[in-house]
């Protein structure tokens, strides 16, 4: 982690502002806990990357592998004695997401060559350089990366560490990462001049995510991607948002969407499951500005 987001950080339970402890550090914080004062919550700090989680138990409960892991990449006792008592207070459940989240994020490094990805190079080229960017759902960071190239401060955000371990490793001074819900109040009431959200529009509450990234904009723009897919049995989100009512939404809340994306797209967005399948999305680019 950046000693520098701090400043932007606060604590996704009562939105106070962090304070750090510091087990391991060099060019970054490689260990730690960042702490809440005002209401005692702790958010560990593995291999550089904060784990951003309103109660970190529940979030180990459905990774108990993941949390095995976690301690073994641990360095320093004081963040081993964390893990280890995170663990003990974890409820069992059936669900142990660890290796769909790792196979996920081999998915995305396998298909990084996607046409996509070019296409939305492309039209960002209109997106003015900006000061505060976040992505979310930013899994290895492929785009946050290529964001960081032009824009002054970089955050992506993503619940999968595994994602988020990946994509560290494309290390650049102006880009850290979150382990976090998108929806959570991880920078309090910081305003961004670049908000990004591809492909996770059946992940979360689409209106939700719209009023949230809304009250993060001030003045700037918004990027959405999506092949409107839906269907999660279950997990399915309540309330699906379409190609037209997507735009009304979002014109709703204050924004114009560009000219260019105003009629909804079909660009190919192909995701190599394994080297028998392939994942064949045509996804919508919308690029909203207040």
């Amino acid at each position: 982690m950046l000693e520098s987001s701090l400043h932007f950080l606060r604590c996704v339970g009562c939105g106070s502002k962090l304070e750090i402890d510091a087990f391991m550090a060099d060019k970054e914080i490689e260990e730690g806990i960042l702490e809440c004062k005002n209401c005692n919550l702790l958010f560990p700090i593995v291999e550089k990357i904060p784990i951003m989680w309103n109660d970190f138990p529940i979030y180990l409960a459905s990774r108990r592998s993941l949390g095995g892991m976690l301690y073994g990449l641990a360095k320093t006792s004081k963040l081993k004695n964390f893990i280890k008592s995170s663990l003990s207070k974890t409820v069992h459940v059936h669900d142990d997401r660890t290796m769909l989240e790792e196979r996920w994020s081999n998915i995305y490094q396998n298909s990084k060559t996607s046409k996509f990805y070019s296409v939305l190079k492309n039209n960002l080229d209109s997106v003015e350089k900006s000061r505060l960017v976040v992505e979310y759902g930013c899994s290895i960071g492929t785009v946050t990366s290529f964001l960081a190239e032009f824009h002054n401060t970089v955050f992506g955000i993503d619940r999968s560490f595994a994602a988020l371990r990946q994509a560290k490793q494309l290390h650049k001074n102006n880009v850290d990462y979150f382990v976090s819900d998108i929806l959570s109040p991880l920078f309090g009431s910081s305003k961004f001049d670049l908000v990004l959200a591809l492909n996770i529009l059946e992940l979360v509450e689409p209106v939700e995510l719209l009023n949230h990234v809304s009250k993060q904009i001030s003045s700037g723009y918004f990027v959405i991607a999506d092949p409107y897919d839906f269907d999660r049995g279950e997990n399915s989100v309540k309330k699906p948002l379409d190609e037209k009512t997507l735009r009304t939404n979002l014109k709703n809340l204050g924004f114009e969407i560009l000219s260019k994306t105003e009629n909804p797209s079909h660009i190919p967005w192909t995701l190599h499951l394994n080297y028998r399948a392939t994942l064949h999305y045509e996804v919508d680019l919308v690029i909203a500005k207040k």
